[in-house]
């Protein structure tokens, strides 16, 4: 059996071969669900070719197009959040869940699989449920530190729940609780500083700002760097990095277009997150799980801006946990336009705390979440099949 309520050791991966196995994950909605379950699916094919994997989600999300981009097969069930007003797509709500868990049930007849892996998402709960039911071995993903409905409803009925913050368990009824970190890609650490920089256009040793919102933007700390960025280009030669978001770029380019701001690089989206994290000194940032957990891999110093919009408040206990740490400093979201400016010119001049946020980042990061999550799930399925 999976030991329980302890912290794995990455020590105890062996480097022996997984044997091939069949192992379906269910992710959805969002990168934080869906990249998590990627990571995990990369680190299973690498220890073995043969494995066999198949995502279930929505066509209608993110996972649609991420995960054959990825190189896995997915399927669609029928389902959707909930709204929190009375709206059209509620009332459907109890018809997508029974049409949903009826197509969960034979996508996994057909499948066969070994292991059912929950990563969060709308397509995880029927999934799980259904997988639960048929008594297949169910394993949670919880990326943050105050986990999702899906993860609340089913972890009554998982095998283990691996978690990333430890603040996780408390809100778990589970004793199957274990503590490993979030599933992050393997590049994130390999851009080299210089190469990063001159790949951005930047002057070597000049400080660099990174400020992203998510891959869709973030209203708020768009608004609060329009205000701010005169000031901030103007300090003493920075460079800043600014994702914006698709649906923001457009508006943000004509309304920045008249000033000549040469250390600006105003971006939809980052396709290269390696150098970005590579290039950066400080980086202002919502706390979403995957975001925080990258953040801390990269022993990046950031300061956090938790979405008040989410549920559960869970970025809010996120950029907590970080502080804790000693890895970020966290300011509400209604405050940061008054206060990006002051918060950045204190900090990135300030290289001795700079120093002391990225060494604390550095020793709270788990960079073998992936493969310890891949070796345990590998393990039990042997044990499932008598190997």
């Amino acid at each position: 059996m999976i030991a329980a309520s302890k912290e794995i050791s990455s020590a105890e991966t062996p480097a022996a071969a997984i044997p091939a196995s069949r192992v379906m994950i269910a992710a959805g909605g969002t990168g934080g669900h869906v990249y998590p379950g990627i990571a995990i699916a990369d680190r299973l094919r690498e220890s073995n070719s043969e494995t066999d994997i198949l995502f279930v989600g929505t066509r209608n999300r993110m996972e649609w197009e991420t995960v054959p981009k990825a190189g896995y097969e997915i399927d669609s069930i029928w389902i959707s959040g909930i709204d929190r007003r009375i709206t059209l797509r509620n009332l459907l709500f109890p018809l997508k869940l029974i049409v949903s868990l009826v197509q969960s049930f034979f996508i996994i007849r057909k499948f066969r699989p070994d292991v059912v892996v929950s990563c969060g998402g709308f397509a995880s709960g029927p999934v799980g449920w259904v997988a639960a039911k048929l008594r297949i071995p169910l394993i949670l993903q919880e990326q943050n530190s105050y986990p999702g409905l899906t993860t609340r409803l089913l972890a009554k009925h998982a095998t283990v729940i691996y978690t990333a913050f430890k603040e996780a368990a408390g809100h778990l009824d589970s004793e199957h609780v274990v503590l490993a970190g979030n599933p992050v890609r393997r590049d994130l650490t390999e851009a080299d500083r210089e190469n990063a920089r001159t790949r951005f256009g930047f002057h070597g040793e000049r400080p660099v700002l990174l400020v992203m919102g998510g891959s869709g933007g973030a209203r708020s700390i768009n608004q609060a760097m329009l205000r701010h960025l005169s000031p901030l280009h103007n300090i003493s030669g920075l460079q800043i990095i600014w994702q914006c978001g698709r649906r923001y770029y457009s508006e943000l380019k004509e309304q920045i277009g008249s000033k000549h701001l040469e250390n600006l690089r105003l971006m939809e989206f980052i396709d290269d997150m390696p150098a970005a994290y590579a290039a950066a000194d400080l980086v202002v940032s919502r706390a979403g799980a995957i975001s925080c957990s990258e953040l801390l891999e990269t022993g990046t110093p950031a300061i956090l801006v938790p979405s008040p919009n989410v549920a559960g408040d869970h970025q809010t206990e996120n950029a907590a946990s970080l502080v804790g740490q000693g890895a970020a400093i966290s300011v509400r979201d209604n405050e940061l336009e008054e206060k990006l400016f002051d918060l950045v010119n204190e900090l990135i001049f300030d290289r001795n705390r700079l120093e002391s946020m990225r060494r604390s980042a550095e020793s709270a990061s788990r960079p073998d979440a992936a493969d310890q999550i891949a070796h345990e799930i590998s393990e039990l399925i042997k044990q499932r099949n008598g190997r």
